[in-house]
């Protein structure tokens, strides 16, 4: 983990975090790509000091390349305790602070009924949007409780699917639903420690994930429809306006989605 960021000496970092907090900090789970990457470019653009996690290191450079001196990259698997425990480490001697978590990593299993699903993918699902997401949370939040000053944000990509289904979603459902747990009560018991907790549901966003909506996608009636599409961007800005809010105010839900998409009034 050493080799994935240069450290800043003391009286830097002191300099960079006191004069008012004008520098923020954030980590970015999932930024290799999709709207991990559209979000930490935003956060870069805006100012932000932005650390990347995720798997490939590849991606992340590419990832950091609008920005790199605003940029720590990180390769981490989200759901590995041990790696999740460095990678905050190291923001936290990089940094000296942390400001805020967007907790985006995640990932989907191929449309099936219950039955048709394996275990192992089911496990695969949950680890990574689910359990991955409980990890790093559990790091920011022990980062933010200490520091000086305290606080700080956590944002969890809950996606549409954290109210609505898609056929054949179980996993990615039933994970997207539980993050909408972890982020109430987040919320709830961050209030002591000056700790805000929200969660940014998106709907389409234009990524390579979302391709084959062009294509067309099983709709809850059976039949199979091209759904709108939107850019991604939209979604960065709306996580970017969560974000720089001041810690007196917060977005407990924020639902971006494109507008004509088959969500409301789904089934």
């Amino acid at each position: 983990m050493d080799s994935a960021y240069t450290p800043l000496d003391a009286a830097a970092a002191e300099a960079s975090i006191r004069p008012g907090l004008t520098t923020r900090f954030a980590v970015v789970t999932g930024a290799g790509s999709g709207i991990g990457r559209a979000a930490a470019r935003k956060l870069m653009q805006a100012g932000w000091q932005v650390a990347l996690l995720g798997r490939r290191e590849d991606a992340l450079r590419e990832t950091a390349s609008i920005a790199p001196d605003r940029a720590l990259v990180l390769p981490t698997d989200v759901t590995d305790e041990a790696q999740v425990a460095a990678a905050f480490q190291a923001v936290q001697a990089r940094f000296g602070r942390l400001d805020l978590l967007f907790n985006n990593a995640g990932m989907g299993a191929p449309a099936s009924d219950i039955d048709q699903l394996t275990v192992e993918k089911w496990r695969a699902v949950v680890d990574v949007n689910l359990t991955g997401s409980f990890l790093c949370a559990r790091e920011a939040f022990a980062l933010m409780k200490q520091q000086t000053p305290r606080g700080g944000r956590i944002i969890n990509n809950g996606s549409i699917s954290a109210h609505a289904p898609r056929p054949g979603s179980v996993a990615y459902t039933c994970t997207k639903h539980a993050i909408t747990g972890l982020t109430k009560t987040l919320a709830l018991d961050g209030r002591k420690h000056d700790i805000a907790c929200g969660q940014l549901d998106i709907g389409n966003a234009e990524t390579d994930l979302t391709a084959r909506f062009k294509q067309g996608v099983p709709q809850a009636h059976g039949d199979v429809m091209v759904e709108p599409v939107m850019d991604v961007d939209h979604a960065a800005s709306a996580l970017l306006y969560m974000a720089e809010l001041p810690l007196s105010a917060n977005v407990p839900f924020l639902t971006v989605m494109a507008t004509k998409m088959p969500y409301i009034g789904r089934g």
